[in-house]
């Protein structure tokens, strides 16, 4: 009698468990990607000077349609179209206590590749690194932040996120 309590005891457990594996609730995620800021390291070239700098982000996405395939752009050929880049990044100095958006010679916007996952579930999380041109050689400010945004394929948005500041080493 024992012998067959324990044998229950152990399918009812075993079902239980198997049950409770097959309930797990999948993340769930609205189809507008959201990011938010992780981390900004700066990098400085062989002497000494803040040359670049690398900024860590999360995100997620609930239809898993973040990052471009290289045929995914309006003008293929027109690297300054907007949808050339699905990676967004402002560069601002504080000048004379007040932030101004700088245009730098080269953008620091970037190209997120296809990040779609295989199967039923597109939800997407995850992290993306991007290095990033810090100095500005034309100017004489130090104090720096970038704003930073995605963009899915569907051409969702995702909100806008804001570096601390960032004190660049000129010379």
């Amino acid at each position: 009698m024992q012998l067959r309590r324990f044998i229950l005891l152990i399918v009812f457990l075993y079902f239980s468990a198997a049950m409770f594996i097959a309930c797990k609730k999948k993340e769930t995620y609205p189809i507008e990607p959201h990011i938010e800021f992780m981390s900004f390291t700066k990098v400085q070239n062989s002497t000494g000077i803040d040359d670049k700098g690398k900024l860590k982000i999360s995100f997620t996405d609930g239809d898993g349609d973040v990052g471009l395939r290289p045929e995914d752009t309006i003008a293929p050929y027109d690297t300054s179209s907007r949808y050339h880049y699905n990676f967004f990044i402002t560069y601002y100095e504080k000048q004379k206590g007040v932030y101004k958006e700088v245009h730098l010679p080269v953008s620091n916007n970037s190209r997120i590749p296809d990040l779609t996952p295989s199967g039923d579930d597109k939800s997407l999380n995850g992290e993306i690194e991007i290095e990033l041109f810090i100095n500005n050689p034309f100017s004489q400010y130090d104090t720096i932040r970038f704003d930073a945004a995605i963009a899915d394929r569907a051409l969702h948005e995702s909100n806008i996120i804001t570096t601390p500041d960032i004190i660049v080493k000129k010379h």
